[in-house]
């Protein structure tokens, strides 16, 4: 997605930064908890998106003698930050909007309305901008999840204005933040957890490693399989390492680059590295699985 995604995300991050200064203020002159706590949760995702941007950015720094791999995996970390943040957030709403629960304050209806209204012109326009990219960066998939869900949480918190323009049932503005704060656990959980794996260097989902030593086990002159590796060196990018016991003799560059387009091809694994053992008989200090 390249320049696109760096496009995306400098446009709904001055988009999404301008309306929290508009949600903000309108929360407080309309007194609307749903409004302020939205707001917060709003400057929780326009950092992230800036985070994400900056982080893009940093991928595409060249290696360096220190850092082999460039900074590929700040996009891991970032991810990471991001939904242990909307988390955080989640608990300041929950917080809030229990206390007016107890203690409901006078809420201006038609305000909520056309301040969420915005809201969803904002969070929709941001979400398709990032729909191009989500299927195969974690943070485009991220921002795209928030933006996406805010417009829906927008369209809410809108409905709950009309409710108490008509009625005058305020404790429905802190139930409706109650029910924000749900929404972002939802969206953010699987997120959080995909990051979380991927900075533990786990298996990428998507690809099952069994798949994988099979594959590898099954091709011609190979007779065992070991020390094999599999992780995100980034959100977009997944490297291999692995031990071929091979006892007809080294294959040849031509051979090794042909396994390598077939792990592209088959598992979208980018960066392989394998080491050939020629000698069945000479075991390998890695052999074993529980060995690292």
């Amino acid at each position: 997605m390249g320049e696109r995604a760096a496009l995306a995300f400098a446009v709904g991050t001055a988009l999404n930064l301008g309306f929290v200064a508009v949600e903000a203020v309108y929360g407080v002159v309309g007194n609307s908890i749903a409004l302020l706590s939205d707001a917060g949760h709003n400057l929780g995702d326009a950092l992230s998106l800036a985070a994400a941007w900056a982080a893009l950015m940093l991928a595409r720094r060249a290696p360096s003698g220190r850092f082999t791999y460039g900074l590929r995996s700040s996009s891991i970390l970032v991810a990471l930050l991001n939904a242990i943040i909307l988390l955080i957030a989640v608990g300041a709403i929950v917080l809030e909007s229990a206390e007016r629960l107890v203690t409901p304050e006078p809420v201006a209806g038609l305000t909520v309305i056309v301040v969420a209204l915005l809201g969803v012109a904002v969070h929709g326009a941001t979400a398709l901008l990032l729909s191009g990219g989500k299927r195969g960066d974690l943070n485009v998939k991220a921002a795209y999840a928030h933006m996406a869900a805010d417009a829906v949480v927008g369209l809410a918190v809108a409905a709950a204005g009309v409710v108490i323009l008509v009625t005058g049932w305020v404790r429905l503005d802190p139930i409706v933040s109650i029910v924000v704060a749900v929404a972002i656990v939802v969206a953010t959980w699987s997120l959080l957890r995909q990051a979380l794996a991927m900075a533990l260097q786990a298996v990428p989902d998507g690809i099952d490693g069994a798949r994988v030593r099979d594959h590898l086990a099954h091709l011609p002159g190979v007779s065992a399989v070991h020390d094999l590796h599999i992780w995100s060196m980034s959100t977009t990018e997944t490297a291999l390492t692995a031990h071929l016991v091979m006892p007809g003799g080294h294959p040849g560059d031509h051979t090794l680059a042909h396994i390598a387009g077939g792990l592209q091809e088959r598992f979208r694994i980018g960066h392989v590295t394998l080491q050939i053992e020629t000698d069945p008989e000479h075991a390998c200090m890695l052999a074993p699985d529980h060995v690292v």
